[in-house]
């Protein structure tokens, strides 16, 4: 079933212009705004993301984190005012739409495989990358010095 384009083009304005790019089996930390009395605050939450559903306005994602012991999923509403960034911690490679059977996992069992892309490495891959970098090189005058 598809939408009116009435509804479409209003939606068309609420939806957020700078949305990161991420898949399926990518670690994310999501920057949340959380109001207490006056104040506002940003909390992180990061997980590995286990499902991506909906389109437009409604496009959900869910994050699957384990912490403390406690295992818990949490929904979030793509282009919803209250997440502040999203950020890609570490690229998954999976071969699933959705990883629910992560649920339940604990320890190696519960990994994703890293995807390797270029230009996304880590802060000691870019160090290593600088120090293999050739020395300057000086210029060579094809006149003799005296």
């Amino acid at each position: 079933m598809s939408r009116s384009p009435v509804i479409e083009q209003i939606e068309e304005d609420y939806l957020k212009k700078d949305v990161a790019v991420f898949n399926i089996g990518d670690i994310i930390r999501v920057n949340t705004r959380i109001v207490e009395g006056e104040k506002e605050r940003l909390q992180a939450f990061s997980g590995t993301v286990v499902a991506k559903q909906g389109s437009g306005l409604s496009e959900t994602f869910t994050l699957y984190r384990t912490a403390y012991g406690s295992c818990m999923d949490r929904v979030f509403l793509l282009h919803s005012p209250r997440i502040s960034s999203i950020e890609v911690v570490r690229p998954g490679k999976v071969r699933r739409a959705k990883l629910y059977y992560l649920r339940g996992k604990s320890g190696k069992a519960a990994k994703v495989r890293e995807k390797y892309v270029a230009g996304h490495g880590s802060k000691k891959l870019a160090k290593a990358a600088d120090s293999l970098a050739p020395a300057e090189t000086t210029e060579v005058s094809d006149t003799p010095s005296e």
